[in-house]
């Protein structure tokens, strides 16, 4: 396993709980956590060389942006412009499955988001991976813990292959798998798909539309 791990069990994960995983990151080390898909990587997305840790980490392709995690709508308001539709689409969706593309913050490093200018960010329904988010006080990485083109991992143990002194994994028991998130962009009418995910269009499409 990594160098480092904290055991955490989700059923009473606090963001204060989570104090050694914020500090790691503030550090520029990167951090392993379940969402309610996989187990996934963050990093301080501010800092240029943390996050170019984390794509050498995953040997990700320069053109490959990374996907955000967030604590509540409330934080991904604060953080960045949220469309009517999207806002719509965020209380019919989230916490779940379902990322929505917004501008992204000026302040995060342009290579996580492959100098496109937007980020895809959604509120998961795992209690450790808000608890995280909450705790760094803002949106997080959240790209996919594997070597880039490997099997995702769903468990810790499936880390191996990211041994590393600058990892350091939130080990909260597996993560339940299946599809990816859908990827909506709503910040035009109408919405466009993105990328299909665990969310059917149809239903994004239906909760606009109401």
């Amino acid at each position: 396993m990594p160098t480092l791990r904290i055991d955490i069990d989700p059923a009473s994960c606090r963001p204060e709980d989570l104090a050694e995983a914020v500090s790691f990151l503030r550090s520029g080390g990167i951090v392993a956590f379940p969402t309610d898909t996989l187990y996934g990587l963050a990093v301080d997305p501010t800092s240029p060389s943390a996050v170019a840790r984390l794509f050498a980490l995953k040997e990700r392709p320069a053109s490959a942006a990374i996907p955000f995690v967030a604590a509540s709508r409330e934080q991904v308001e604060a953080w960045a412009t949220m469309s009517t539709d999207a806002a719509r689409l965020a209380d019919a969706f989230w916490p779940g499955p379902l990322s929505l593309i917004c501008d992204a913050p000026a302040a995060i490093v342009p290579a996580i988001h492959a100098q496109l200018g937007t980020i895809a960010v959604r509120v998961p329904a795992h209690p450790v991976a808000r608890a995280l988010a909450a705790a760094w006080g803002s949106p997080l990485p959240a790209t996919s813990a594997n070597i880039s083109g490997q099997p995702p991992a769903v468990r810790a143990e499936d880390l191996v292959a990211l041994i590393s002194e600058h990892l350091l994994v939130i080990d909260a028991g597996p993560a339940k798998g299946g599809a990816p998130s859908t990827i909506v962009d709503a910040r035009q009418q109408p919405p466009v798909l993105v990328r299909e995910g665990a969310i059917a269009w149809n239903r994004v499409l239906d909760s606009i539309q109401r």
